[in-house]
């Protein structure tokens, strides 16, 4: 399956205007009794669906849920959307200058201060306002210096300044691309500076594991190679990248962990296994009832490859909703998502046709919509699929239920059916 892995566009509004949570800019922003302010809706949930006792941001424990207003910082977030409005409509936006000698400055203070974070952040602040500040940032030595402060926390690992310091340096270098090959894909690359990354993806805010997903997504786009963070991470690191999908919140860092997991999952059917081990299968059927249809994509085609070997069909047919999850899917998403399903279908029944899957097939409607498959007209591999599938179990449906009364294809003959499975 080919997945979509156009890049995603820039968030070109101030940090202080952004959510923590769901990373875009706050239209209702409200402030709770650490003085970070959210977005009404995700810190509602966070608070009242999730039932969470900590600062997202900060990852404080709290008593008092109270949220209030910010009358100022919604003012402020108004007056910038009109400004912006009102300069590009009367002029081309400026190229901003290249601050050098800041950057090399703030720079030269993260290295030496032992209070990190207020530097951090202002450089954070200045690389978000053009590519050219980005490329004087890596010529500076600047992902160096920053990487050299994420393994910090291996070292210091009790140290809250050094893990604070660790989550700002993932925000900036989230904010920087990667490509293959390049120096900034070799220095994040290094074993120490992964397995730090794992750290924060599992121990650090909200904010952080966004960040450290988001990294993690690009260095997959550059080839990647995986082995070494899931051999030392383990089930763990799994455990986390499902708990990323299953956030309903920040649907970007859902979606990132998505991409993260096509990645290592499909080139390594080892990998799948300790995956599985860490309740992946029954994780994406739960969530696939309620997904849009490009998370939905994503995850058939996940549950697909779990279904590849012998432990993930298992683990699918062990889960009581696993055929009526997919079942409701076939024919109601996409193309694509059809072809995934079928394939899936195809391999359960070849390799696990148990009594129950498939009458559950029957029951939760996947005969059916096969059945329809048969009505299309040409030649495809979707077809050549459901033609195989028949031809294993089309007796075995035809004696529980005529395949002539499958509710509306009544006019699919038994003979005709015998015909096409011949």
């Amino acid at each position: 399956m080919a997945m979509d892995h156009s890049p995603d566009p820039s968030m070109d509004f101030p940090q202080d205007f952004r959510c923590p949570i769901s990373m875009e800019l706050m239209k209702d922003p409200v402030t709770i009794s650490t003085g970070v302010s959210y977005e009404r809706k995700p810190i509602e949930k966070w608070f009242f669906t999730y039932k969470k006792k900590t600062c997202p941001a900060t990852m404080q424990n709290i008593e008092n849920f109270d949220i209030t207003p910010n009358h100022t910082l919604k003012r402020l977030i108004h007056a910038w959307q009109n400004g912006r409005s009102q300069s590009c409509s009367s002029r081309p936006p400026p190229r901003p200058s290249i601050k050098h000698d800041e950057v090399v400055a703030l720079l030269n203070n993260v290295e030496s201060t032992p209070f990190k974070v207020s530097s951090l952040k202002k450089l954070r602040s200045i690389i978000e306002t053009s590519d050219d500040i980005k490329v004087v940032f890596k010529r500076s030595g600047g992902v160096e210096v920053l990487v050299g402060i994420i393994v910090q926390i291996l070292i210091e690992s009790s140290d809250f300044a050094a893990f604070r310091a660790c989550e700002e340096a993932l925000g900036v270098l989230h904010l920087i691309p990667i490509s293959i090959g390049d120096e900034t894909m070799q220095l994040l690359s290094k074993q120490e500076c992964t397995k730090s990354m794992a750290i924060m993806l599992q121990r650090g805010s909200v904010e952080a594991r966004f960040y450290a997903i988001s990294i993690f997504q690009k260095m997959g786009k550059a080839d990647y190679d995986w082995n070494f963070v899931i051999r030392d991470q383990g089930i763990d690191f799994f455990k986390s990248l499902f708990e990323l999908v299953s956030d309903e919140i920040c649907t970007k860092a859902s979606s990132y962990a998505l991409k993260v997991l096509i990645e290592i999952l499909s080139a390594s059917k080892k990998n799948r296994l300790k995956a599985i081990e860490a309740g992946a299968v029954c994780t994406l059927i739960e969530l696939l009832p309620d997904s849009n249809r490009s998370k939905c994509e994503k995850i058939l085609y996940l549950i697909k490859l779990f279904c590849e070997c012998a432990d993930g069909r298992s683990a699918f047919i062990e889960h009581r909703l696993g055929i009526a999850a997919i079942s409701n899917k076939l024919l109601h998403v996409s193309d694509a998502a059809t072809k995934i399903v079928v394939k899936t279908l195809w391999l359960i029944c070849s390799f696990h046709p148990t009594e129950r899957v498939l009458e559950e097939m029957l029951i939760f409607g996947s005969v059916k919509k096969l059945v329809a498959l048969l009505h299309v007209d040409g030649r495809s591999s979707i077809k050549d699929r459901v033609v195989k599938i028949f031809k294993l179990h089309g007796h075995s449906w035809r004696r529980s239920q005529p395949i002539g009364n499958l509710g509306p294809f009544k006019g699919y003959r038994s003979r005709e059916f015998d015909q096409r499975t011949a």
